[in-house]
């Protein structure tokens, strides 16, 4: 698949005045193809457009939480995929809310094919969830290639000993959806405990670092616990020992650690060659953008070309 996508610039409704359309950059060019693996059976860019930014999990500040989605209006988001989209990254981690709902049909509307997928949970009730949310709906009706446990939530579940309900989960989405089924964690261990016992995920989520590991657990480690999450740069190495172990591919995220090795384009080529260079190559990684100071997606596509380009 070569860099550019095949939505054109169809028009917009009436609602995306013409300055805002103006101004949206041409499409991000690549050195070269960008590299694609299958993963559930679906051939994807080895880049899932992830989605962090456009809600406001900064996973930093509350400030910069707060400033992410008001970037993101409903109009710069629709923009935005659609520019990702004619540069070659067709699948995105969307959430379950109003603004990424009507993105989609949006863009659908106007003759885009971009692929996304949701991540969820069961519900108290033992639905199918958006795990956001807490809303239940015809999933169908967005056209999700696959289905993923939330990673939170996995971590958490498992924590109380109630690991088997995010089993069925992925039971559910094969019987109800009839679509693959994948779990995230934050946590190594649990999806070791996964694959050790031969559940039937079709593929893993993994976060480079332990976001949701106890504060008791990091007092315990160093006499002391950190303000916020807990980026500890042992995390990294630690997943990405267990994604060459599993068999069942992996979707690598926080490879950025946030933004925390965004601090200078050395700091973020370093980070896509480390990430990229130890997985799988079966593998994929999901990156989330915040193209309001500078053109991320041109530089995050130049780093996929050089660090995760496939031997033939």
């Amino acid at each position: 698949m070569v860099c550019a996508g095949s939505f054109a610039a169809a028009s917009l409704p009436s609602a995306f005045n013409a300055q805002a359309v103006e101004e949206t950059p041409k499409p991000a060019s690549a050195p070269g193809p960008i590299p694609q693996v299958t993963i559930a059976g679906v051939k994807i860019p080895r880049l899932i457009v992830g989605s962090n930014p456009i809600g406001g999990w900064s996973h930093s500040v509350h400030n910069l939480s707060l400033a992410m989605p008001d970037y993101f209006t409903l109009e710069r988001t629709v923009e935005f995929l659609k520019r990702c989209e004619q540069s070659g990254l067709d699948v995105w981690l969307s959430y379950w809310g109003e603004k990424p709902l009507k993105a989609l049909k949006t863009l659908w509307e106007h003759g885009s094919k971009i692929r996304p997928y949701f991540m969820g949970n069961l519900n108290n009730k033992g639905k199918l969830s958006g795990a956001e949310s807490g809303q239940t709906s015809d999933f169908k009706e967005y056209k999700p290639i696959w289905y993923v446990h939330h990673g939170n939530v996995t971590d958490f579940l498992f924590s109380a000993g109630k690991h088997e309900l995010v089993h069925d989960f992925v039971k559910k989405v094969h019987d109800e959806l009839g679509i693959p089924a994948g779990i995230s964690a934050h946590n190594p261990d649990n999806i070791k405990y996964i694959e050790d016992k031969g559940w039937e995920v079709d593929f893993y989520q993994t976060c480079l670092y332990y976001l949701t590991r106890p504060k008791e657990e990091i007092r315990a480690k160093l006499g002391t616990a950190m303000l916020g999450e807990p980026f500890l740069e042992n995390d990294r190495d630690a997943m990405l020992q267990v994604i060459q172990q599993v068999k069942k591919p992996c979707l690598a995220f926080k490879i950025l650690g946030a933004g925390w090795h965004c601090g200078t384009d050395q700091s973020v080529e370093e980070a896509f060659e480390y990430a990229l260079t130890r997985i799988k190559k079966t593998d994929a990684i999901i990156v989330g953008f915040w193209p309001k100071f500078k053109d991320e997606l041109a530089q995050d596509l130049q780093f996929l070309c050089k660090y995760g380009t496939l031997d033939a």
